[in-house]
């Protein structure tokens, strides 16, 4: 059996704009920061199917043999183009929205794959903390079409199944250069209850499987 996880953690700070897209970038003013942590996971490699016997040659002044030549792949993932997510200074009285559009890759038949978002609060919930503050819930969407504000609603440690990649090769080097859409949002129920000037952290972790 082969497994194998891509890993790739981003860290959203603030920075005053709505959105920091260079990717990775450490923000000078801090007051709402994320982190993401996307990862891929694999399938088992297929056994191979039996060879035929190679046929040999005969003595002669020439001689001709054959051979079966077979080869196959895993399945795979790839998340990639995540950056860093920067909320501004938000009223507490609007829904807070960031979305940002991202590539992933799937070699399977069907190029499906699976995504599983947990956070860092207890049982994976959707939080952010500050000291002995009381956390901040927010919620997650995932749109398996680029350039995306809203999409399918991810619970907490849960599988969200049937997603379909459009990616022609890993990280969308040539073809669509982004194929899907991470949506983070935070209710006016939840600004409400946060302190002024105060920074809330927390780790987004997102699962990719192929499927």
């Amino acid at each position: 059996m082969y497994n194998v996880v891509d890993l790739l953690m981003l860290t959203l700070g603030r920075t005053g704009r709505t959105m920091n897209v260079a990717g990775r970038t450490q923000s000078a003013i801090p007051p709402v920061r994320f982190g993401l942590l996307a990862l891929g996971a694999a399938s088992t490699l297929v056994a191979a199917p039996a060879l035929a016997a190679p046929t040999q040659g005969t003595l002669g002044a020439t001689s001709t043999g054959t051979v079966t030549i077979t080869v196959q792949v895993p399945s795979r993932v790839q998340i990639t183009g995540l950056t860093d997510v920067a909320f501004g200074s938000v009223e507490p009285n609007a829904q807070a929205v960031s979305s940002q559009s991202n590539c992933v890759w799937s070699n399977t038949a069907t190029k499906g794959y699976t995504i599983t978002a947990s956070g860092s609060g207890t049982a994976g919930a959707f939080t952010l903390t500050s000291g002995v503050l009381a956390p901040v819930s927010y919620a997650v969407q995932w749109n398996q079409t680029t350039g995306q504000s809203s999409g399918t609603a991810l619970a907490p440690a849960a599988v969200s199944t049937g997603f379909v990649s459009t990616a022609t090769v890993p990280t969308c080097l040539t073809g669509p250069t982004t194929t899907s859409s991470l949506i983070v949002t935070i209710a006016p129920t939840q600004l409400a209850t946060m302190a002024s000037l105060t920074t809330y952290t927390g780790t987004l972790t997102l699962l990719v499987s192929p499927a």
